[in-house]
């Protein structure tokens, strides 16, 4: 049996741990949708360079005039699941639809990133999202069922829990 060349065996093995370090969509080429947890979402928002790959949400620009909680500027993008419910006006989210909300202070100052992730069965009396707050080095601060943002959120219920843009 014949031994693979150093350079081989190099090129091999990277391209073995390159494709498992994060799982590819089938028929895509960008990462498969994260787990519900705020460390495998954060992994993947950054893998897929959101800011890069996602829309921002029709209608807003960067640092658009926010509201607290989120801040004083907003920058609101959406990933193509998102996109295509806003765009087609289909009432609520599909399931993997993902908001990801950049909360600025006034001095444009990044404070925050708060993400909402469309999460079949994860909380159906909330409309199945998941919600996460991320320092803006990416520290996890709240995840999961987060009571403020669900209680705040709820008044957009008919929204599907989003005061960005609407739905229908």
């Amino acid at each position: 049996m014949k031994f693979l060349k150093p350079t081989m065996l190099c090129l091999a093995l990277v391209a073995f741990f390159t494709a498992t370090a994060i799982p590819v969509a089938a028929g895509g080429g960008s990462a498969a949708p994260p787990a519900a947890t705020g460390k495998d979402l954060w992994n993947y928002l950054t893998h897929v360079k959101y800011q890069e790959s996602f829309a921002l949400w029709p209608g807003k620009g960067k640092l658009y005039k926010g509201t607290e909680p989120h801040g004083m500027l907003l920058t609101t993008y959406v990933n193509k699941t998102a996109l295509g419910s806003i765009q087609g006006k289909k009432g609520t989210m599909p399931v993997g639809a993902i908001v990801v909300k950049e909360n600025y202070k006034p001095d444009k100052k990044l404070a925050a990133i708060t993400v909402m992730y469309k999460v079949a069965g994860f909380n159906p009396e909330a409309g199945d999202w998941f919600w996460v707050k991320y320092a803006p080095d990416g520290t996890i601060q709240k995840e999961g069922k987060v009571g403020g943002c669900i209680g705040c959120h709820g008044k957009a219920k008919g929204n599907d829990f989003l005061f960005t843009g609407e739905l229908k």
